[in-house]
């Protein structure tokens, strides 16, 4: 999906300067306008009952909206002096996006308080406009395309955006002083499968309006699909980690086999372990470079991300598993050298399961990809058992958005740098780089390397300390002969215990 260059777009107009123009015209900002009553539960059983019937999908807005191209698309955004509980006491600004170009349809929105939710109805005048906008037709199919929350992160008065609900179930956040990199979703079905994707839509929101002293702000969200619908309530803390609490309920139409479960969206092009395939003057590229699982038996896996020539499927069989996420852990300018994407100060994303998830996979899908502008990275959980028709499936779990959200508690040395390359005396080497702590002993001969690859061609294998990190760095070197594929594992063991997380990696020819 094309949507790293469209999404900064819009974090860039979020900070252009504003005109005068919605001031001038007196106009007094979002406006609120049937009202109902509302309860979180109204939101499950407006799906449960949607499940009952056959999927309608909603209206599309005029055609006028839906040819804009991508500069006519750029030429329209929200003047924030119109956003939800501007000029007020509440510690949350909602901004909302227009519809239109990749947003067909669109989006209701309600502002609910004291137990009533308020809609936001559509105007084209929160919206400044250049010249190059065209004349558009208003009518009743309209409505925004998605939301932005803003609060009060480093100076007070002034709101910074930390997180975007925008297009299918995509949605987004960073940290205090991060920048966009990757996305989540709220269902993922048949991701990669050869007969095609299906995309859940949130088709709805409701926010809560928060008392002035509060820190967290809770939205809830109907997901409507032609497989399932769904019901979500986040809670979300903005900070220097932004944590959404997520909770749902998800109504099946027909029975989901191929259900991902928190999925999380990225994109890598290329980093050292493949350098040779991209001229380009950047030594990587990419929003998160691995995947990191703490699995329900404790161990700790660090799986490094490729950009395959083929699709390529991993599944971490687990039972009841403690998190995953996808990470960004080079946090230093000089390792991406990109003035303008900024790498290094891309979030990485945690999932930290609540309640019994039982057996079933952490599923990694690679996807190829010859361009930064394409997320070619997802993960998901998924249950050993599909969902049945006419069944439902609740899950709980929480999401940190931020520079290194990761397991709890005591945890391995983690594997900061991988490189992979020819040597010239034959066969392609492996340096893979760990941290150093105090767990790691003067005399490196004390430690143990388990080192394992689904083809036995290893050799000169060798644990050695990088002098500038002082940590433990592993080689090996191995000669792929006429394989197409190879499965690497490698861990550093001290004294009968593990002193590092398990590398993981998957070798494909190119």
């Amino acid at each position: 999906m094309i949507r790293r260059e469209f999404l900064s777009t819009l974090a860039a107009l979020a900070l252009s300067p504003l005109s005068a123009r919605a001031q001038e015209a007196g106009e007094p900002g979002l406006q609120l306008g049937a009202s109902e009553p509302f309860d979180p539960q109204s939101v499950v059983e407006r799906a449960r009952a949607m499940a009952a019937e056959e999927y309608q999908p909603r209206p599309q807005i005029p055609e006028s909206w839906v040819s804009l191209n991508y500069d006519q698309y750029r030429s329209i955004w929200f003047d924030s002096r119109n956003a939800l509980w501007e000029n007020t006491d509440t510690p949350q600004r909602v901004d909302v996006f227009p519809p239109g170009l990749y947003f067909p349809q669109a989006v209701a929105l309600y502002s609910v308080e004291g137990g009533i939710a308020h809609e936001v109805k559509f105007d084209l005048g929160v919206f400044d406009r250049t010249d190059q906008f065209p004349e558009v037709e208003i009518d009743g199919t309209l409505g925004y395309s998605g939301l932005r929350l803003r609060a009060e992160l480093e100076k007070p008065g002034v709101f910074q955006e930390y997180a975007v609900f925008q297009g299918a179930s995509y949605f987004r956040g960073i940290g205090t002083g991060e920048i966009y990199g990757l996305s989540a979703r709220g269902l993922a079905l048949d991701t990669g499968e050869a007969d095609g994707e299906e995309f859940p839509d949130f088709v709805a929101f409701w926010i809560e309006r928060p008392e002035p002293e509060a820190t967290s702000v809770v939205l809830h969200a109907l997901l409507d699909s032609p497989s399932c619908t769904g019901a979500y309530r986040f809670d979300i803390t903005p900070g220097d980690t932004l944590r959404m609490g997520i909770s749902a309920t998800i109504f099946a139409r027909t029975e989901l086999s191929r259900i991902g479960i928190a999925p999380l969206t990225s994109m890598f092009l290329f980093d050292e372990t493949m350098r040779g395939r991209f001229s380009d003057f950047r030594p990587a590229v990419h929003d998160s470079d691995g995947l990191l699982i703490h699995t329900g038996f404790g161990e700790v896996l660090w799986r490094q991300l490729a950009n395959p020539l083929t699709l390529q499927f991993s599944a971490f069989v687990d039972n009841n598993p403690r998190g995953f996420g996808l990470m960004q852990r080079p946090r230093k300018f000089s390792n991406y050298n990109d003035l303008e994407a900024l790498y290094h100060k891309r979030p990485s994303a945690w999932i930290t399961p609540q309640g019994d998830w039982g057996p079933g996979a952490v599923v990694l899908v690679e996807i190829p990809a010859d361009k930064e502008i394409y997320d070619n990275i997802v993960c998901f959980w998924r249950p050993a058992e599909p969902v049945p028709a006419g069944g439902e499936l609740s899950l709980r779990y929480t999401l940190d958005w931020g520079d290194a959200p990761s397991p709890t508690g005591d945890q391995p040395l983690r594997a900061v740098h991988t490189a992979i390359g020819g040597h010239f005396g034959g066969g392609i080497v492996a340096a893979i780089d760990f941290e150093t702590s105090a767990l790691v002993p003067e005399d490196l001969s004390r430690i143990e390397l388990s080192l394992r690859a689904s083809k036995e061609s290893l050799t000169h294998q060798a644990v050695q300390r990088n002098p500038e990190t002082n940590g433990p760095r592993i080689t090996f070197t191995f000669d792929p002969g006429e394989e197409d594929l190879i499965e690497f594992r490698a861990q550093l063991r001290l004294d009968g215990a593990a002193l590092s997380e398990v590398w993981l990696y998957r070798w494909t020819k190119s």
